[in-house]
Parts: C-alpha cells; structure tokens; sequence
C-alpha cells in the first residue's frame, strides 16, 4: 500500500492529482454525510451538538431499527458436522472408505483397519487445517471498540460501543478507536491512523468542515469530516455525530464482503478430486472385466467377485493420501524457514501453479522505508544531488544546501524510541533525520526551543514553525511543504553562498519544473524555507520568506526485486502490481523494479478503466495490463475474478483490512507478516515474515517441487500396486498358485505405503523447476507421461517377477524356496523402482545421494527384507527360507532392470528435448 495521506504529496509538486480512492462503505452514509455542514447533519439525525441524544424512547427505537453496533456473525455449522463432512466431501476419501468396508466383509480385518486409520488421520490434519484458517470475519471484529465515550442527555460517560445509535454525538482522543462511523463536527489537530481500514500508513487530518468536490465518488481517505469505525486518534481530539453503526459502516461493507466469498478449492484439491473418480472408473472396469473372464470360465459368480474386489482394493493406493498430506506438511516447514508461513496444506503445492502474481507495491516491492536520494537548490540549475546509500556527501556541503537540510531537520516531529533503538513518526520526516548522517550533520532540534507551530492541514498544505536558542529576540521560522505553497510565502532564495537573493518570476517556473522532473522519477517532493522573526499563530502564518530548495525521496525498491521479476517472468508467471498511486508514479515504480511496459496505454489500466468494464472486457484486456493504478479494493475483487474467468491461477498480496476479501478470493492469499493487519493475516493462505517480494519465488520453488515430488511418489506407488495386481491377477487367469502369500502382500503394502514412498515426497527442489512453465488450472496429476512410466515400470516388474516364479515352480510344486524368491524378487523391483522415480528425467548420477530419508528408508526395507529371509523368527511368519549368495546377486541384477530401462529413457528424453533447462523436459 501507498501512504497517499502523507500530507506533503501531490500538492507538493504542484499536481492536480487527488489522492487515490480507497474503499467506499456499500451504504454510502459517509459519502453522503461528508458533503452536509455540521448543521445540517446535527438537523438530519435530530440530535444536539452539545448534549447528543434526549429522548431515550427514540433512542430505543433507533436501536430496534439499527440493532447493536457490532458485527453479527452467520451462526455456522457444528465443528462435528464440518469434521463429518470432511469424510464424504472427497472422492478419493469415499473411495478408501468404500474399500475399506469391502475389506472387512471379506474378512480382511488387517487392510480394513490400516485403511480406517489412513482416512482418519487425512480428514483430522485437513480439518485442522482448515479450522485454523477460517478465523478472518472474528479478526474483523476485534477491531470493532469495545467502549465509546458517549454524550447523551448532557451527560457523558463511558459505554460499550455496541450501545451507539445513529444521531449519539461522542468524542475521542488521542490513543482512542472510532466507536461507529462519525461526521467530524469538532476537531482540535486531530489526525486518525486508517492504515487498517485502507492500508495507508499516513495518519489523515481531520476537520469539521465539509468535503467540497464535484465528484459522486469521493474516495474513503478524501472524506476529511469522516472518522471510520475502528481507526485509531493518533494526535488531537474531536467530537462527531454516529451516521453508520454495525455493517451500515466502512468496516462492515469489508465484513458483508468477507462473508460473502467462499474459498475456492485449489488445483492440488481439484485433481486429487479427478484421481479418485479415475480410480474409481478403474476399480470398477477391474471388477466387471475380470468377473467376465471368470465366468466365461466356468467358475462361480461369488468366488469370481470376491476374486475381483479384492483385486480392485489392491488396486488402490490408500496410502496416497497420507504421503499427499505428510509431503505437504513437510513443505509447510521448509517454507517457514524461508519466512514463509502457510496456514492451508493445499496451498502449498497451489504456488506452484500459480500464473499471475497481484502484488501491492508499497512493502512488498519497496522497502517501504522512505528514503532522501535527491537535493536541489535554484544555483544548481538543471543539477540535482543524487544520495546513495552508504556514500558520504559532506563535501558537498555549501551554505544553501546546509539550509535545506537544517530546516528540514528543525521543522520535523520525528522522535527516536530508546525502546525500538528507531525514529517513529511520519516517514518522510524520518527520512530527513536519517538523511543528516549522509553528511556528517548532527540532529540539532535539542539546541531549539519550539515556541509555535501550525500544523499541517489538508488546506494549507505547509507546516511552520518558530523556535529560538535561547533569546527570544532571536526567533527563526522555518517552513516545509508543497511547493506551490511554500513559493507563494518566498520573496529570496539562497544562492551557493548563503545570501538572499531576489526570487524571480523564472526561478519560480525554473523551481516548479525541477520539482515536475524530480516527481516523473516516482520521488516525493518537499520545499523549504527559512527567515528570521516570529509568525502570529492566529494570522496568516509566515511570508516574505527565504527559498532553500528541494527534496525528493521515494520508497525505494527491494535489492532483490528486479531478480526476482526475471525469474518469475522466465518461468512464465505474469507480474501485476496494483497501487492506489498515480499512473505516473506506478509506472516509474514498475519500471524501477524491473517490469516491462513498453506501451502504458495498454500497460497501465487505472480504477476508473475498471469500473467501466464488463468482467470479459476486463479479462480480454489483462492480458496485455501490468500495472494498475489508482485502485480501491473493490477492484482489487474485481481484477481477481477477471483473472481466474480467464483460468489463471492468481496470488494476491495485500496487508489491510481492505485487502482482505482480494486475499480470501484469490487462489492463494499472501499477507505481510510486519505491516499488516490480523484481518488480513487470518484471510490469507500465506503469511511472509519479512514482507519482502522475494520470499514468495522462493514459495512458489517449492510449490512446484512439491508437484513434481507428488507426481513421482505416485508414479512409484501405482507402478508398485498395478505390478502387484497384475501379478495375482494373471496367476489367477492362468489358474497358477498364488505367488504372494497374505503376510508377504502385506509386506509390500507396508513398502509401497510406507517410508521409501513417503521419503520420494521430501526429495530436495530442483531449482531448475523455475523454468518450467505453471501448471494449468485444470491438469491431471496423471499426465499421459506419468501414465508411461507407470506402465513401463509395472509391466518390467511384472515380466521379471512372473519369469522368477515360473523359473522357479517347474516342478509343478510350490515351496517356501518358490514364493521367496517371488516376493524377495518384487521387493528389489520395488527398491530399484523407488530409486528410479526420484526425479522424472535426471539420472542419479546428476541428482546424488542427497536425500537422506530416501538413502535410510532403502535401507531398511532392504534389510527388512534380508531379516525376513534369513532371521528363523521372520522366517516362520513371511513362510520364507534362506537364499544363496548367487541367488541374491541373480535377483538384484534382474530387478536392476526397471532402473537401467528408465535410465536409458531419461537419457533419450535429455537429449530429444536438448535445452537452456538444465536437463528438463518441457513436455513432461
């Protein structure tokens, strides 16, 4: 967000610009009020400037018709009712579930209860999860005041706010929150911080006299007689009529808004949601075309369907769901060391699809820390100073521009917090006290004694103040502001030797043309002025003044931004930066950052642009916008819709309360976790701790290696599972022995389930994924290339299983030797495959040994495998006998070969589709 209240901007370079619209209450009684004299609102409610409301029937009925002054929230369904749910919401889930109760109708009480225990575990961390994220509308609410400071009857005391009525006339001070929306009919310096309402930082001056504009859309933070419910009193004091209680208020059009939008699922949900119904239509086609086989066999109907289910439960990877989950979670904490925190599992793997990134500019692309880096006095022409950071500028220092810096320093209302070890205050007046140490000049403000000041107003655009040094004899005046005001004031400059030289018509224009050049950059201007004597506090403030010159100053952009950009837009993600800024200043900034706008007729799209576009009008020309300006939140919503009617996935950051329904709409949310508000912390998918832009290429990496990862465990586990159903289904076929005994099978459930399926899940991210383009909204996880590899590694285990057990049964017999060999053979199949699903086209000799859970989980089922061979306790429950030195090495080298074939196919692939990618393949 952009601090457009800061009180020294637009008018300070002379624009006409007002300032940017922010969010408008749906009802309009701001609007409205704003525009009416403090009689007339007094006259409209029926009330009394001095003693509120008198008649308490008509406040009881003004409460019957209004209702309390807080946010009612929906009552919601039962947290037993939404776990339940939870089970018959997912395809998948009802899928396991409905296998899960076959299996105990057979009789299969050990994959019943595994299966029971699956479920329950994905449906508790999913509900979890998602009852920790729905918490926004109750953040909202807290922001609602609990007490307001009340006059009524002449009589004022303290009582909660949810007691206000239209018409109460209340009053509030410093530290205080705005109890309703009020019409402002008294203020004393009363400013209001509304950076939770509309994410300016700037506190906003308040007054008591009408808004005076021609506009039939004033924006919220233009409206200067209006205080917002749940903004807070940063300096002053005033008193103001209620005119919105509850949802009739600013806060509650966000909290109508909030209500109203419902989550939508994420790509990860949405194909997880298409693969069980896949699995679904499988299992089924499994059941009906082996019950055919059976019975053109001769065999009976009951015997042929108990065949097939239990063949089709076989089928289905019930452990899926939890290496779905447990990946995930995994994701969740590596993200969170790189500072970002992700409070929906989906939305992990959902950065990895994302298209289209909505970024505010203001803390997210800049360091929202404003900063001095221009200089200019009238004899330095058409040169300016430019400041960098970390260079000394003392030797620069000449009479005129040492009185820039010192008026900047004397009139600035900064304070430094010992508590902080930091300067607080308004940014810009920061900015100047930071910016003396560029130039060995120390913080003189202690030496003077302020003796008046006239704040800065929205009308006079300038702040003055007197001070002395002891004598008051000896008074000095110095003045900030817009330029315009500040030239109107000056009669002298001060040329490069300290003397006041006489302030011409073509300085003026000379001044008002650099201020005009400096502003184009996207920097903020303020002028200066000194004179010696006093000013009347209640005269026309100071004039005949002495001009010192210029500052201009921007927030500057993060170091890392402009990389970041590239990488994004190499690995085809669309950048769009939304700022409440005008079009000039956005496109400065999107230039500095390293967007691309080569046209910004087409590039730059304001808030007007939107409003009179339909929503296919607005999709049609996004495509070709990278920049809007001038924004309010309700086209924050309505840029998200346009971009997601067109399919794009679409993240969107944000850290106000107005963000807040863009952040819950769009596919993933992404708050800042130091500016911004709770509301939209709790609304958002994902919290960055260090507000910085780069954080979320890091984000969407993993998101997109979680992907890959995802697809490669379930290459791994239906390759597994299809080979293990093959196998007994053509033993069943062919009328052959069963070549896998009950403990055996469970055994290679445990493997396909278990450890070195879940260890596929955290292998490292191949920074390379970048390049790759995102995922459509609508993709399969089962791509025709995963459906390949699938085949191609179940059918090589198959055919080397089936030839061991057949080499091995010869005599027609079946022994413990026989199914040892068989189920020892799948096993190493089953290692080498897990080996060779690690990564979809790299070889292990590029990827190494760097996964540790992988090289563990090997391992031990390897030697899991060994001890039920060769430990005489295994031996008598897997019904196995010891096998020889020459058996093993036989084994390992024939079930080698699902590796070395899919080796050879990586290396065809690397080479068929030869690229800039480091090896990867665009068609995978």
């Amino acid at each position: 967000m952009t601090a457009n209240e800061n009180p020294f901007e637009n008018e300070l370079t002379g624009s006409s610009e007002s300032a940017p619209p922010a969010l408008e209450s749906k009802t309009g009684e701001s609007l409205k009020y704003c525009k009416y004299t403090v009689d007339q609102v007094i006259e409209e409610f029926q009330t009394d400037g001095l003693k509120g409301l008198c008649n308490s029937q008509d406040i009881v009925y003004r409460r019957s018709v209004h209702g309390p002054n807080e946010m009612e929230v929906e009552e919601e369904e039962s947290l037993f009712s939404k776990f339940l749910s939870s089970f018959y919401s997912d395809p998948l889930i009802l899928l396991l579930m409905g296998s899960a109760v076959i299996s105990f109708l057979m009789s299969n009480i050990d994959d019943a209860i595994s299966i029971t225990m699956a479920i329950t575990i994905v449906v508790t961390v999913g509900f979890v999860q998602e009852y920790r994220s729905e918490k926004s509308l109750e953040a909202l609410n807290k922001l609602v005041p609990a007490e307001a400071h009340l006059t009524r009857n002449g009589n004022t005391e303290t009582v909660l706010a949810a007691n206000l009525v239209p018409g109460d006339l209340v009053d509030f001070s410093v530290g205080d929150r705005i109890p309703a929306d009020v019409r402002i009919i008294h203020a004393s310096h009363l400013s209001i911080d509304e950076s939770n309402l509309t994410g300016e930082n700037e506190p906003v001056s308040k007054d008591s006299k009408p808004v005076e504009s021609d506009d039939p859309n004033i924006p919220l933070n233009s409206r200067s007689c209006i205080g917002y419910m749940g903004t807070l009193v940063r300096d002053g004091n005033g008193k103001g009529i209620v005119i919105g209680t509850a949802k009739n208020t600013a806060f509650g059009s966000v909290f109508e808004m909030m209500s109203s939008i419902e989550k939508p699922k994420t790509p990860l949900q949405q194909a997880m949601d298409k693969l069980g119904k896949d699995l679904s239509a499988f299992s089924f086609g499994i059941i009906g075309l082996i019950c055919l086989v059976g019975v053109f066999q001769g065999r009976p109907w009951l015997e042929m369907f108990q065949i097939s289910v239990s063949l089709a439960v076989a089928a289905i990877p019930e452990g899926l769901p939890i290496i779905v989950t447990v990946t995930l979670a995994l994701g969740v904490l590596r993200m969170a060391k790189q500072r970002a925190i992700v409070k929906r599992l989906p939305s992990v793997e959902t950065l990895g699809s994302v298209n289209v990134i909505c970024s505010d500019k203001t803390g997210t692309l800049t360091q929202n820390h404003m900063t001095v880096n221009r200089l200019w006095t009238v004899d330095m022409g058409d040169e300016f100073l430019k400041i960098e950071q970390g260079e000394s500028y003392a030797n620069y220092l000449k009479p005129d521009t040492l009185k820039v810096l010192q008026t900047g320093n004397i009139v600035n209302n900064a304070k430094y917090s010992n508590e902080k070890e930091k300067y607080l205050g308004n940014p810009t007046d920061i900015a100047i006290i930071e910016s003396l140490e560029k130039f060995d000049l120390q913080d003189i403000r202690a030496t003077k004694e302020r003796m008046l000041e006239i704040p800065f107003s929205s009308s006079k655009k300038y702040q003055a103040v007197s001070v002395h040094s002891g004598d008051k004899s000896k008074s000095e005046i110095f003045v900030k502001g817009a330029l315009n005001k500040v030239l109107e004031r000056c009669s002298r400059y001060y040329n490069a030797e300290g003397i006041a030289t006489p302030l011409t018509d073509e300085i003026r224009r000379k001044s008002l043309q650099m201020a005009d050049t400096l502003a184009s950059s996207g920097l903020r201007i303020l002028s200066f002025a000194y004179d010696k004597g006093n000013f009347e506090e209640t005269g026309d403030g100071p004039s005949d003044m002495i001009f010192c010159g210029l500052l201009g100053m921007n927030d500057p952009p993060r170091p890392s931004v402009s990389k970041s950009i590239l990488k994004f837009m190499r690995g085809g993600v669309h950048i769009i930066m939304i700022t409440g800024d005008s079009e000039s200043t956005a496109v400065a900034v999107a230039k500095q950052v390293g967007m691309v706008i080569d046209n910004s007729k087409y590039a730059v799209l304001s808030g007007d642009d939107i409003d009179a576009m339909s929503t296919e009008q607005l999709s049609q020309a996004i495509s070709h916008c990278s920049v809007f300006a001038r924004t309010t939140p309700k086209h924050k919503v309505s840029i998200v819709r346009a971009l997601q009617a067109r399919g794009d996935i679409v993240a969107m950051t944000g850290d106000g309360v107005n963000d807040a329904p863009a952040l819950k709409l769009a596919d993933i949310g992404i708050a800042m976790g130091n500016m911004g508000t709770d509301v939209a912390k709790e609304a958002a998918d994902m919290v960055l701790t260090d507000d910085d832009f780069s954080t979320i290429l890091s984000a969407i990496q993993e998101g997109k290696g979680i992907f890959y990862n995802i697809q490669n465990f379930l290459t791994f586990q239906l390759s597994t599972s299809i080979a293990a159903l093959s196998l007994i289904a053509l033993s069943t076929a062919f009328n052959l022995p069963n070549p896998l005994n009950a403990m055996q099978i469970l055994w290679i459930n445990i493997i396909m389930d278990g450890p070195p399926a879940q260890s596929l899940g955290v292998e490292p991210v191949d920074k390379a994924v970048m390049n790759k383009p995102p995922r459509k909204r609508n993709d399969k996880i089962l791509t025709g290339k995963v459906i390949q590899r699938v085949v191609q590694s179940s059918f090589i285990i198959v055919c080397g299983t089936l030839y061991v057990y057949m080499h091995e049964i010869k005599d027609n017999e079946v022994t413990a030797r026989d199914t040892t060999m068989t189920f020892t053979c799948f096993v190493f199949f089953d290692m080498f495959n897990a080996l060779t699903t690690r990564h979809h086209s790299k070889s292990i000799a590029e990827l190494g040994w760097n996964n540790t859970m992988f090289n563990f989980s090997v391992a031990a089922s390897i030697l899991g495998q060994l001890g039920a061979i060769y430990i005489p306790f295994l031996q008598s429950i897997f019904q196995t006998e010891p096998l020889s030195l020459k058996d093993l090495v036989h084994l390992l080298l024939l079930s080698s070969s699902v590796w070395i074939v899919d080796e050879l196919r990586k290396l065809y692939v690397r080479r068929r589709d030869a690229s800039p990618y480091n090896g990867y393949s665009m068609a995978v």
